[in-house]
């Protein structure tokens, strides 16, 4: 639908915009100033502050422009005496009994009370209040200081709209109104994000408290190395350490392993000529390469030269699970990448869920649904084995399924979703053939159930399908994905095909990776007969993700810049690439490189941007374009699935971690436990502190159980960050049963 264009007049000057726009957005938009306390950009209004009132032409008493849609041809003045005057005011009130601590506050140098307070012009305080004793409130990841603070509400705002988890309540007093936390015992990871858009010092990292002043603090863009979202990350550094990582926080948000597992370099390296030397004698007799995620474009296209000039293989074993079923959906879309995009999940109506513990394995995709229910009212399906807790808030319909039925469900989906949509014959004949009696008896998801999702979603527009990891290892993986691209082909949904952490999806654009491994192995963040590593346990050092220059692919399809923010004194890649024949005296000579029939662009890495603009779009890096891909619109019918007897073990990370990268920073660092439930204590016979041993694969796991009384069912929780080396390598189906061996 075409959007009715407008004009306004703001402090004389004639501006266009799109009806339905609010007077603040329109003048930000157009670099008009208008000051503010409590708005942000990506929340609703919050409307506490009235720093924004504006004045309009024929309509009495001021108006606040953070709420106000403008209508065409309204006349409108953001500076006058009467606004200068109320804002005024509005400062004194703020600064009522405000503490005088500026010069050990954390907040000092970079508070919007401090700036506004300057740039209204107060110099004294001519009426005051009886102050009380607030005292300091510590909630483990952050701490609260009611003194500070000015009730602004956008930590609120945040940890409602945003993050989801809910923790943080006004509770309303009059002058002692305060914020509480309800949920003290969860010591939720993301309270950093509401503590990032705090105006004052009053909610406050409690790790950064009393380090460092900001103006000491050089700041230095860059983007998540860890969860795979490629958002920004600005770290904050004084001599060679970083003492906290920061965002465009009005705009974007950050994961909880960006936030806090930012320590995570490769210190104390030299150059050692002789382990140098050997390692080019084993890249010379090695036929395998094998790497894991952690690496940049830049590396990843290294790694291809060197398999293009010397035939080695290039094994990833999470990124080619990736690539693989990114190649499958593709060649039913004709698209190379998936449809979605963060921003479009967060318009959405609906959104289902499928395949991925969502708010363990992409925080970032979370939050992005969480905003969609919360500002759109929008449905939330959610398709997995294992109930959750942490979203049960958002959800609207959870429908359980067994594991490996994945290729069942997506089979019903299709069905369902697609039943009265004109269909190529060769699909349709497929899907009629469909034994949905027995898909959904296998499955354990009722045709009732789906007759539900079904009429959930009748005349709703803006619907998107997020689908994860579960699916991308699974013995059916191809034909899943084939399905999938036919949901996003032929209905109205979006698809985002989850990446998996890292830089996954980059690797998978650049590197023809292989499945089978040959002869000598170099790792690369993984364990080889050669190992080079950021992470320790290595025969060479190589630089870790915060101390390199080069580029990432996000979760919005984007190329994002990477800076180096800790210093690094030893070898690599690039320097044993071109010992071995390539020519680079940089690594980011080759971001102009990167491949242009994978969707990248010639641009050097000293061009790409880095920011945001007033009213939030977002120019870091570039959009990979949307390659065209030969279509094959051949699918299978799904194999009936047996199930998995017994006791259940699920590979997943909590939501702070991502890889052994955010377990050896400070504040992230933690002992990984087996949790599930009473009922899968029953079944596994297992007491809650017992120690006992199992395999998945070739690793094998040592592991304390833990029993949590939120999960239900017989499968458990089962971490991979504290793996080191090998976590890696972990790229099987994300269920296994459980064969354990109990410590004596």
């Amino acid at each position: 639908m075409m959007k009715k264009n407008i004009k306004v007049t703001i402090d004389g000057k004639e501006y266009s915009s799109e009806y339905g726009k609010t007077i603040l957005e329109i003048a930000r938009a157009n670099g008009v100033y208008i000051p503010t306390m409590c708005y942000l950009t990506k929340t609703l209004p919050i409307a506490s502050c009235r720093m924004c009132v504006v004045a309009v032409e024929g309509v009495d008493g001021l108006i606040l422009s953070c709420q106000e849609k403008a209508v065409d041809g309204a006349v409108i003045n953001t500076q006058n005496e009467q606004l200068h005057k109320e804002r005024t005011n509005i400062m004194k009130l703020y600064n009522v009994n405000h503490p005088l601590e500026c010069g050990v506050c954390d907040k000092s140098g970079e508070c919007e009370l401090q700036n506004k307070t300057m740039e209204h012009g107060l110099t004294h305080q001519n009426f005051t209040t009886k102050d009380i004793h607030r005292p300091v409130q510590n909630w483990g990841t952050v701490s609260y200081d009611p003194a500070l603070c000015i009730m602004c509400e956008r930590c609120v705002k945040v940890s409602t709209e945003i993050t989801g988890d809910e923790a943080l309540q006004v509770k309303f007093g009059g002058y002692n109104s305060t914020i509480i936390n309800n949920k003290q015992d969860k010591n939720y990871k993301s309270l950093g994000e509401a503590a990032a858009v705090c105006p004052v010092g009053a909610l406050v990292d409690s790790n950064f408290k009393y380090t460092a002043n900001a103006w000491e603090l050089k700041q230095i863009p860059s983007s998540c190395p860890h969860c795979g979202g490629g958002h920004d990350v600005i770290y904050e550094v004084k001599d060679d350490r970083v003492y906290r990582v920061s965002n465009h926080a009005e705009f974007s948000t950050l994961c909880p392993s960006s936030r806090y597992g930012y320590d995570f370099e490769n210190r104390g390296v030299t150059k050692d000529i002789g382990a140098f030397n050997r390692a080019i004698e084993a890249f010379n007799s090695a036929k395998t390469i094998i790497f894991s995620n952690e690496i940049s474009n830049e590396e990843a296209f290294i790694l291809q030269q060197l398999k293009e000039k010397r035939g080695y293989r290039l094994i990833s074993p999470q990124a080619k699970a990736y690539q693989d079923f990114m190649s499958a959906y593709s060649s039913i879309t004709g698209k190379s990448l998936f449809s979605a995009s963060l921003d479009s999940i967060k318009s959405s109506r609906a959104v289902l869920v499928v395949g991925s513990r969502i708010n363990d394995d992409a925080p970032i995709i979370k939050y992005a649904i969480n905003t969609a229910s919360k500002h759109n009212r929008a449905r939330v399906i959610y398709m997995h084995p294992i109930e959750d807790e942490e979203i049960s808030n958002i959800v609207t319909q959870f429908i359980k399924y067994e594991p490996t039925s994945e290729e069942m469900v997506l089979a019903l989906l299709v069905d369902t979703l697609l039943k009265d949509v004109d269909l190529p014959d060769s699909i349709s004949k497929v899907i009629k053939d469909f034994d949905i009696g027995s898909l959904s008896a296998e499955s354990n998801v009722s045709e009732e159930e789906l007759e539900v999702l079904k009429k959930s979603l009748i005349k709703l527009q803006g619907l998107s399908l997020v689908v994860g990891a579960d699916l991308y290892s699974h013995p059916r993986a191809k034909n899943i994905a084939k399905m999938v691209g036919l949901i996003d082909k032929y209905s109205d949904f979006n698809v985002m095909i989850v990446p998996p952490t890292g830089n996954a999806m980059g690797i998978s654009k650049i590197c023809e990776l292989d499945d089978e491994i040959e002869g000598a192995t170099i790792g690369i963040n993984v364990k080889g007969d050669f190992t080079l590593s950021a992470y320790g346990e290595n025969d060479l050092d190589l630089p870790a993700l915060n101390q390199q220059e080069g580029t990432l692919v996000g979760f919005n399809k984007r190329v994002v810049p990477l800076n180096v923010a800790i210093s690094y004194g030893g070898y690599t890649l690039n320097d044993i690439s071109n010992e071995l024949g390539l020519k680079a005296k940089f690594t980011i000579n080759y971001t102009k490189v990167l491949p242009t029939t994978a969707g990248f662009k010639s641009i050097e890495f000293d061009e790409l941007e880095d920011y945001f603009d007033n009213v939030g779009n977002e120019f870091r890096g570039y959009l990979l374009d949307d390659v065209s891909v030969e279509v094959d619109e051949n699918i299978e019918e799904p194999n009936i699935s047996d199930g998995i007897d017994g006791a259940v073990i699920y590979n997943c990370n909590p939501s702070e971690h991502t890889s052994p990268f955010t377990n050896v920073t400070k504040l992230l660092k933690s002992e990984a436990y087996l949790v599930g439930s009473k009922q899968f204590a029953q079944v596994s016979k297992l007491n809650d502190g017992d120690t006992f041993n199992f395999n998945i694969g070739d690793i094998e796991f040592q592991r304390v159980f833990k029993i949590d009384t939120s999960l239900k069912g017989i499968i458990a929780l089962n971490p991979t960050y504290d793996r080191g080396l090998s976590e890696a390598l972990l790229s099987s189906y994300r269920y296994n049963r459980l064969e354990i061996e109990k410590e004596v």
